[in-house]
């Protein structure tokens, strides 16, 4: 059977699939505790366009690297301002909808990778967010959930004195490697967000602090623009958000999805 026929027929069970590599060759695999069962498709997208079947190859976590599981979707669609927490530290008025911008598919990394600081910018700071994957086709839809692939980490890197100079948040959220996603994709809906530095706790929050949920986003954004299979969506960001350094390492961790690493270097 198919993982993908038997992940809708045992919708109760959750499953985790990741983009690993192995020497030159890439495929999606289903990850079961500290192992990795290697599937058919060679991309995450062949996965979420056809379905999956698994193959008799197993591997260990360990021997594998890790890449993002999305890497060229059409487009990333990020909401602004939409934890409680993060619009009282911005001294923000409640939004009334929500607040997307965009972030270009070519400023993804995946995990371990590194976040290089760009020279135009003093100032770049982290924003540990949960995200979700589209499944198939959104348009004017009503029942955002069901376009819901599955769930991952991103960090949505901000070059936050270009934020506040500029007219629109293009360059300061467009750089190269600004968009770290992964590890993983799960089909189970997470309710938290938490975002290390160097060790240390600088957010953490519910997701039941958001202004708008996962839906009501799909349902939102498939009003404006067409949503395609791939296409990711970062939900916002919580309170705590502040600037990275040459050498610091940065985890955004989303309940479910796993750990997501990336150290920070300056680019040279």
């Amino acid at each position: 059977m198919r993982i993908e026929d038997t992940m809708t027929a045992r919708k109760s069970q959750v499953w985790k699939l990741g983009k690993f590599a192995r020497g030159q060759r890439t495929f999606v695999g289903e990850v079961v505790e500290d192992q990795v069962i290697e599937t058919d498709a060679s991309c995450m997208m062949d996965a979420i366009r056809y379905g999956i079947e698994p193959t008799a190859r197993k591997h260990r976590l360990s021997e594998l690297k890790v890449l993002a599981p999305i890497d060229r979707p059409s487009k990333i669609v990020c909401i602004g301002l939409n934890f409680k927490s993060h619009i009282a530290e911005m001294k923000a008025p409640m939004p009334k909808e929500p607040i997307i911008f965009s972030k270009p598919s070519s400023a993804i990394i995946g995990p371990g990778d590194k976040i290089l600081l760009p020279e135009m910018s003093a100032r770049v700071d982290f924003e540990g967010e949960s995200a979700f994957v589209i499944s198939r086709r959104a348009s004017h839809v009503k029942d955002g959930l069901k376009h819901v692939f599955g769930y991952t980490c991103l960090n949505d890197v901000t070059a936050r004195d270009l934020q506040k100079t500029d007219v629109d948040w293009t360059r300061a959220k467009g750089f190269d490697t600004f968009a770290p996603v992964g590890p993983f994709l799960t089909n189970n809906a997470p309710t938290r967000v938490t975002t290390r530095l160097n060790g240390k706790v600088v957010q953490d929050s519910p997701l039941s602090d958001r202004v708008f949920g996962d839906a009501a986003l799909v349902e939102y954004i498939s009003r404006i623009m067409v949503l395609e299979p791939g296409d990711i969506v970062a939900t916002g960001t919580p309170s705590g958000i502040a600037p990275m350094k040459d050498g610091d390492v940065v985890e955004v961790e989303v309940d479910g999805v796993g750990n997501l690493r990336n150290q920070v270097v300056r680019a040279r």
